[in-house]
């Protein structure tokens, strides 16, 4: 398995896009993929990335 490059981003929170706007608009600022998954909780939609699984609130 090859090692990934990531910008040291905590997966773990969710970051607020007002905060953390996107580097490069449409992909995620970890590792640059443009796939992510969606959800919707409490009125707020969180945006996952499908390959480090950052997540931001839009």
């Amino acid at each position: 398995m090859s090692e990934e490059k990531y910008n040291g981003y905590d997966t773990t929170i969710v970051y607020d896009y007002k905060e953390y706007p996107d580097v490069n608009s449409g992909r995620c600022d970890n590792c640059g993929n443009a796939q992510f998954k969606s959800s919707v909780k409490d009125f707020i939609y969180i945006r996952e990335c499908r390959k480090c699984g950052m997540k931001k609130s839009i």
